[in-house]
């Protein structure tokens, strides 16, 4: 496996234990922690993915 496949375990973790983000506060534009924490993963996985397929395909 390459190391930067471990990248993707990230947004897998990151998501995967609910109590560490299951609250209200802080708010981000009225939003509760819990929506915008979760909304918040989508671009960072997205470039998470990225960044394993690019220097993946150079190894």
């Amino acid at each position: 496996m390459k190391i930067f496949n471990i990248l993707l375990l990230a947004p897998f973790v990151g998501l995967l234990w609910v109590p560490f983000y299951n609250h209200q506060t802080p708010m981000l534009f009225g939003f509760p922690f819990f929506y915008w924490y979760q909304f918040a993963w989508v671009p960072v996985t997205s470039v998470l993915i990225w960044l394993a397929w690019k220097k993946g395909a150079q190894s």
